[in-house]
């Protein structure tokens, strides 16, 4: 099994911005210890962070016959991009979404998800936690 984890706009910052909504963890750790589950269960795994709407299009698209499933994290993409999503859909990729906090407990523009509905799930407010049990689902499969 094959999974891609993309993050997306400023996740890049972890660690450094709003500690009080997103933690202390950094990108690095989040990426460590997803590494280390999947070593474990002998997947492969890979990861791609970038702040470009354009180049996380191209990466959903290039990983189409190279990965199984995804894990998106489209950080404030998942309220307005129909690029990410017409990707998702037009690729018939396999993406779990997730967020570190509850994007639905937050202010109204960040409740609404373009992205969610052709996802396999969502997965929000744990924290770096989202990602494992994302990671976790897929590898039950």
């Amino acid at each position: 099994m094959k999974v891609l984890v993309i993050h997306g706009p400023n996740l890049n910052l972890l660690g450094a911005r709003e500690k009080k909504i997103y933690g202390k963890i950094t990108l690095a750790a989040i990426n460590t210890e997803l590494a280390a589950l999947a070593q474990k269960h002998k997947a492969a795994i890979e990861f791609y962070q970038s702040n470009i709407e354009g180049e996380i299009v191209n990466e959903i698209q290039k990983a189409r016959k190279k990965f199984d499933y995804i894990i998106l994290n489209p950080g404030a993409y998942t309220h307005y991009s129909i690029a990410i999503r017409d990707a998702i859909s037009g690729v018939r990729a396999r993406v779990i979404e997730v967020h570190l906090s509850n994007i639905h407990a937050r202010e109204k523009f960040r409740q609404t998800c373009v992205i969610a509905p052709v996802c396999l799930g969502q997965i929000a407010g744990f924290g770096k936690d989202s990602y494992r049990l994302a990671l976790e689902h897929i590898l039950s499969l």
